[in-house]
């Protein structure tokens, strides 16, 4: 893999695939030549997201104490103004974006995050922990026994899907299709051209999320859904397309962040086999600390967007109202001024839980806990019975500017015995 040229432009999907991962190296010249990178715009690179374009160029922040800073600072940069995402939208595709959680004006945001807060409370998850063990128990054993699993599909990304679908209240029957929606709109630069206006997946979302809708308001009870469409905060409640907007979140957010972290966990293992026979040496002692780690070594989200709102600076660098900012995580997680030896792979590491994959500020992802908590019980029901998992075939990695993943991951290992 040759060295990438300092002109590399973030907006190409196929950058992260070629690299097998994000462009670590490259990141670390621009932090150490020019930390506040002005990546330009290329018509080249477009989306076959429908109303939308990369038409503007971007900052791109590689420094840990910018994205921190910058991420913070909703005066400044806002998620709401033009979106969260680094995608130019026409008016009518921006007015979906910022009805949605993470690109709400700050004064709405924290209205509604103290709606939709208490199901990730400390005490709810605990709560909720005995049914995550049981999906992750459920999924384990649909391979167990067969000695080969496909691990992205057939493993990674149902526990997930499930746990949301438990969340806001969506029936067993109907998690499965809900992966599947949830897939297809998380895969945008990898449709092919014909598929590039199908939104199909998007509008069944919405229809489930107006069918769950309304049925709790017929019927409240305990999940989410019924909370959304329910409760109020300071008297007023949610519209209808804030709620759809949230539950797409929900769908894709989560899901691909536990999904991509799972099949990350499972690569590195086989890449540092030392820190494999360490883990393996007491799994209850360092999983906690390995997980950390993955998601600092290989975070699953690339990056997030801000704009700016008056003539400003960050890191010296001038930027100028209406500019766009890029947050790279991977790079943030690579800074050497935070972590010693950052492109060493440690689960032992001391300060492996100041990474940024999960964002920071008024916008850090409210699932974190939940996302932790699914990866605890997954890969303890994974290396508890099938210890010697490892990849066996071809990955594929998915073409994406938003999302380091892996859509095709074979895996073999050792059948459990039948008890």
């Amino acid at each position: 893999m040759s060295a990438l040229p300092a002109d590399t432009n973030l907006a190409d999907p196929e950058l992260i695939p070629s690299q097998n991962g994000s462009p670590f190296a490259l990141f670390a010249k621009w932090r150490e030549e020019d930390p506040v990178h002005w990546n330009p715009p290329n018509p080249e690179y477009g989306t076959h997201l429908p109303g939308a374009s990369l038409s503007q160029g971007f900052w791109v922040l590689t420094r840990y104490e910018d994205v921190f800073e910058v991420s913070r600072d909703q005066t400044r940069f806002t998620s709401h103004d033009g979106s969260p995402v680094i995608w130019d939208f026409e008016p009518p595709q921006l007015a979906m974006q910022q009805a949605g959680f993470m690109g709400m004006k700050p004064e709405q945001h924290a209205q509604v995050k103290r709606l939709v807060m208490p199901p990730f409370a400390p005490r709810e998850l605990a709560a909720m922990a005995p049914e995550v063990d049981e999906v992750a128990k459920e999924i384990v054993d649909g391979i167990a026994s067969k000695g080969s699993a496909e691990f992205v599909f057939d493993v990674a990304s149902k526990l997930p899907v499930y746990t949301f679908c438990k969340l806001v209240g969506i029936k067993d029957e109907m998690r499965d299709h809900v992966a599947v929606l949830g897939n297809k709109i998380a895969d945008i630069e990898g449709r092919s051209i014909d598929d590039k206006d199908d939104n199909s997946a998007m509008f069944q979302l919405f229809a489930i999320a107006q069918q769950l809708a309304e049925e709790k308001r017929q019927n409240p009870d305990k999940y989410m859904m019924s909370r959304l469409v329910n409760g109020s905060v300071d008297g007023a409640r949610l519209d209808e397309m804030q709620i759809n907007m949230f539950f797409i979140v929900l769908a894709i957010a989560g899901h691909e962040t536990t999904r991509n972290t799972a099949g990350h966990f499972i690569r590195l293992m086989g890449e540092h086999p030392d820190q494999f026979e360490l883990l393996m040496s007491d799994l209850d002692r360092y999983l906690p600390g390995a997980i950390d780690e993955v998601l600092r070594y290989s975070p699953p989200v690339v990056k997030f967007r801000r704009t700016v709102t008056e003539d400003t600076e960050i890191g010296g660098q001038p930027v100028k109202k209406g500019d766009k900012i890029y947050l790279s995580y991977p790079a943030a997680n690579r800074d050497p001024s935070v972590f010693e030896d950052p492109d060493r792979f440690d689960i032992t590491r001391g300060n492996a839980s100041k990474h940024l994959a999960f964002g920071t500020g008024p916008h850090v992802c409210i699932g974190a806990r939940l996302a932790t908590m699914q990866l605890r019980a997954l890969l303890t029901e994974i290396y508890t019975r099938i210890p010697d998992i490892r990849i066996d075939g071809e990955m594929e990695w998915l073409r994406s500017i938003w999302f380091s993943g892996v859509m095709k991951m074979p895996v073999s290992f050792t059948p459990e015995k039948s008890a």
